[in-house]
């Protein structure tokens, strides 16, 4: 049965998810709010949300190879893959998904943080109070099992980025950290330049 966390809780994977836990999958999805109509309006440009993941070495970026993202599906080490990307959030379930391989993950790294950002947020002027039903889960890759979801409920408005969460490794342990951070940073790299 899956755990339903608030912001700033933290579920053990492991236990949930049994001994035999070598893989998850991390979902994300996402819906637009309803559009406002009018005589003139113009159509609006859809919102482009883009999920990724920074494997982090005590808390910190290395390099560039450890942001995985659509134009960085896999990372080096083979064992975090993102699974492709969603330009609209249109559609039930999850809008992208990274899957990570909890016995491939090299010891050097301590966490994976999850963030999304919205593609193009200042030029299009859009941020995440016009999205609805945001949430990140935690799928045990062996069986589809949900493990824990946590839904963004928070007012987000002016907010063009939010860190989802994190995968991190304590005690020889996984464990899942509903973060719920929104942000102003304008893209990814402002956003990754937190952690190096």
């Amino acid at each position: 049965m899956s755990v339903s966390l608030q912001k700033g809780q933290k579920v053990s994977l492991t236990k949930e998810g049994g001994s035999g836990l070598s893989g998850i999958v991390v979902g994300l999805g996402w819906d637009e709010a309803q559009k406002k109509k009018g005589l003139f309006s113009a159509k609006p440009k859809p919102i482009d949300c883009d999920a990724s993941a920074f494997a982090l070495q005590n808390g910190r970026l290395m390099d560039g190879s450890d942001i995985i993202y659509f134009g960085n599906l896999q990372h080096k080490s083979g064992a975090i893959r993102h699974m492709g990307d969603n330009l609209t959030g249109a559609g039930d379930g999850d809008d992208e998904q990274i899957i990570i391989e909890l016995g491939r993950v090299p010891e050097a790294y301590d966490r994976i943080v999850i963030v999304v950002n919205i593609y193009q947020a200042v030029q299009r002027n859009q941020h995440f109070g016009m999205i609805r039903n945001a949430f990140i889960r935690v799928v045990d890759a062996r069986n589809n099992n949900e493990l824990c979801r946590y839904s963004l409920t928070d007012d987000y408005s002016n907010m063009t980025a939010m860190i989802f969460g994190e995968v991190y490794r304590h005690n020889g342990e996984w464990k899942f950290n509903a973060i719920g951070q929104g942000t102003g940073d304008p893209g990814l790299k402002e956003l990754a330049g937190r952690y190096v």
